[in-house]
């Protein structure tokens, strides 16, 4: 974790939480915390609880995010909900390209491409996510991959577009499956993403963007992988759905 660098605690609810068990979770969260100084937090609960969440987050340091969007604006698109409307909500951050949406709903490196440029016109910040699955990584080809994602993902943004993204690196093989990668292994990745980004736009750049970390974090891990120097964050799925194991990632120490 560099200081310089705000870093950024995700939460990734996924389908998960009623209206109500979602207002109480983020009530307990801020009572335990209280304002967050040196660190944020972000809440990306299921659509239905956007309104009531972002309501309930009054502390310091706490951010409203939604877990997908469309990249057009509006139109006939059953079942999508768009940045203008996520805006409207109070939401601050969107989630794009996670690997549950490429895997399962067939999202590609030009979807999203879409909707990283929608959600920054609209004045929101995407979470960008990028990660190998393990054939991949297994053939040596992840720098391959995951160089692809983050090159066709910001294709076209000026600058000063860049400046306000947040990347998320989540190995695919190590998201639910109780596998993590080492400290040593995503510093890695986030090395070489922000070398990346460095020969895309510039050095100011590479050292301003949030690299997160997603993928079976947790109380019992986060420590170690904050202590590294690309890594600025943790996107979180399971252990987000806890008060108990959620507050401690709030609380990590470096």
């Amino acid at each position: 974790m560099n200081p310089d660098r705000r870093p950024l605690i995700a939460a990734n609810w996924k389908m998960h939480k009623t209206l109500a068990e979602a207002v109480s979770f983020v009530e307990s969260i801020q009572k335990q915390t209280g304002p967050l100084g040196d660190r944020e937090v972000l809440i990306a609960p299921p659509f239905t609880s956007l309104k009531e969440v972002g309501d309930t987050l009054k502390e310091g340091g706490y951010s409203l995010g939604a877990q997908n969007c469309h990249w057009e604006q509006k139109g006939a698109f059953t079942g999508e909900i768009s940045t203008v409307m996520l805006k409207e909500m109070g939401c601050a951050y969107v989630l794009v390209g996670h690997s549950e949406r490429r895997q399962l709903f067939g999202e590609t490196d030009e979807t999203v491409r879409l909707k990283t440029a929608a959600v920054i016109a609209a004045g929101m910040v995407p979470v960008v996510c990028v990660g190998e699955v393990l054939g991949e990584r297994e053939r040596g080809e992840t720098f391959d991959v995951v160089g692809r994602q983050v090159e066709e993902a910001f294709t076209g943004l000026s600058a000063e577009q860049m400046a306000g993204v947040v990347i998320a690196y989540e190995p695919v093989w190590a998201i639910g499956t109780g596998k993590t990668a080492t400290a040593g292994q995503a510093q890695e990745v986030h090395g070489y993403i922000r070398a990346r980004i460095s020969s895309l736009f510039n050095k100011t750049i590479e050292n301003n963007v949030r690299i997160l970390y997603g993928g079976s974090v947790k109380p019992s891990n986060i420590d170690v992988l904050m202590a590294e120097p690309d890594i600025d964050g943790a996107l979180v799925g399971g252990a987000s759905l806890e008060v108990a194991s959620f507050t401690s990632l709030i609380e990590f120490n470096v």
